[in-house]
């Protein structure tokens, strides 16, 4: 069957190009786009005005010496109507037997409503400007296997006008965040992919070879140390919206690479940071819901528009575990009361990481509306300044809801001492065999020993546009990393 649409559609393609020569021509006169066409129709139609547009063939009915169809471009779909009285039996003849549903054509005509008041438009003549060569989904006929559309995202858009709608205000998205630093007084800027040392995360890198230079690169995992060091250089605000690159699994919250923001700012304060991070939330979700500021996810919705409580750490890992992290916690500790509570683990994993492991699984899992969660322990934040007031904790703050880590904050670490003993903690986990464990970077600790001023730092993801949008985050990811077919 398939073999058999195939020739039909490359016999079609040979009459049009004996009729016409070049079936993909270079040129596309047309006067308006669809839209434009539809908002001005009363007074195009009222003055008999030509219009030439142009798009792709979305529905075809030929009925004898008549056709109808709909056009679709980037703006919208309008009716076209063919006749053989109109066009001549030759040019409407020639329609009827090799144009097809996914063709692309350009119609010339004036405007006209049907007796179903559709607006449409009356033909006086066309012309081929691309031939599907593939039987293309249609409304009725779509592809249902979700892991098919995202392998061949090129159907799911061209069958799903949700699908566009969301990639759209996926670039309402990131142009809002753009446009809040911007105003805020942060300088945009673009950092290396390619980096000696990974780091700002604690995640396993991918890594690649550089032909040029002989040498293994890692991509970067994170856009906070570059970021840092323009501190260092004495730019006061800096922003960056780039891919990141990270070796992990696939879940609903987590993809190899996505799209990053990070933004430092010199003399803010946590709470500064907070404030600022409240704002630039609200005003995203505001963008995207046309300021009604809830949301739905999993069929629980989500209230923005309030102000978002503080959560602290300590306090809430304590009563859903019974350990006090202020206290004198091991690891043995850790590792039964996850054996406990059912939570699996890495079994090189030290302290920090158990604990977020255990965190993940209890407390992340009750914070849905949205919050701040402060006071992280020191294990956890190898980046983050200690809090004066009890050094077990980091100044650090993270945006949550519906049980997800929407962002990360801290109160910048600018000790290049202290800096360097959090590193070093990180060496030996990952040569006890945690693979996610931050390396040392000599080139970011000398550069801190010059003098980096105090700063708040802040970073987020499309995760927070995935549960804006109730869809895991393959889904808001145009082109998402797919195992192959075969």
């Amino acid at each position: 069957m398939r073999e058999d649409i195939l020739a039909a559609k490359a016999d079609k393609l040979e009459k049009l190009k004996t009729a016409v020569g070049t079936v993909y021509p270079e040129k596309t006169e047309r006067t308006h786009t669809t839209a434009e066409a539809i908002v001005a129709f009363d007074s195009l139609s009222a003055a008999g005005t030509d219009v030439a547009l142009a798009g792709r063939i979305r529905s075809l009915r030929t009925m004898g010496k008549i056709a109808f169809a709909h056009i679709e471009d980037g703006s919208g779909r309008i009716q076209i109507f063919l006749s053989e009285a109109d066009l001549g039996a030759e040019t409407f003849r020639l329609f009827a037997d090799t144009i097809e549903m996914g063709d692309f054509v350009n119609v010339h005509g004036t405007l006209f409503l049907t007796k179903k008041d559709e607006k449409t438009v009356a033909v006086k003549s066309w012309a081929i400007l691309g031939k599907s060569m593939r039987a293309i989904p249609t409304d009725h006929y779509g592809i249902e296997d979700k892991e098919e559309l995202l392998r061949r995202r090129y159907l799911d858009l061209l069958a799903n006008p949700e699908t566009r709608e969301l990639f759209r205000k996926k670039n309402l998205f990131w142009q809002t965040i753009r446009g809040f630093y911007i105003k805020e007084g942060y300088l945009e800027v673009q950092t290396p992919i390619f980096e000696h040392v990974p780091g700002g995360a604690e995640a396993e890198p991918f890594v690649t070879h550089h032909n040029a230079l002989d040498i293994d690169f890692y991509m970067r995992i994170s856009l906070e140390l570059a970021l840092k060091r323009l501190l260092v250089g004495g730019f006061e605000r800096v922003f960056e919206i780039g891919r990141v690159f990270r070796n992990e699994g696939i879940d609903r919250d987590h993809l190899q690479e996505f799209d990053h923001m990070e933004c430092y700012g010199a003399y803010l304060d946590l709470e500064q940071g907070m404030e600022m991070t409240e704002r630039l939330y609200k005003e995203i979700v505001s963008a995207l819901t046309d300021g009604a500021m809830k949301t739905s996810y999993e069929g629980v919705e989500l209230d923005w528009s309030k102000p978002f409580p503080r959560v602290d750490y300590f306090e809430e890992f304590k009563k859903e575990t019974d350990i006090d992290l202020s206290g004198d916690v091991t690891v043995e500790t850790l590792r039964a009361k996850a054996d406990e509570l059912g939570i699996k683990y890495d079994k090189a994993a030290g302290k920090g990481r158990l604990i977020d492991t255990i965190y993940k699984k209890t407390v992340r899992q009750k914070l849905i509306q949205p919050c701040f969660l402060v006071g992280h322990p020191i294990e956890v934040s190898p980046l983050a300044k200690s809090d004066p007031n009890n050094p077990q904790r980091v100044l650090r703050m993270q945006p949550i809801a519906a049980a997800s880590e929407l962002g990360n904050g801290f109160s910048e670490l600018n000790d290049p001492a202290d800096q360097r003993a959090r590193f070093e903690e990180q060496a030996k986990l990952r040569e006890a065999g945690d693979a996610e464990a931050q390396m040392l970077d000599e080139d970011f600790l000398e550069a801190l020993e010059y003098g980096m001023p105090p700063a708040f730092g802040f970073g987020m993801s499309e995760r927070l546009f995935a549960v804006l949008s109730d869809r895991s985050i393959r889904e808001t990811v145009i082109f998402p990393p797919m195992r192959s077919k075969d």
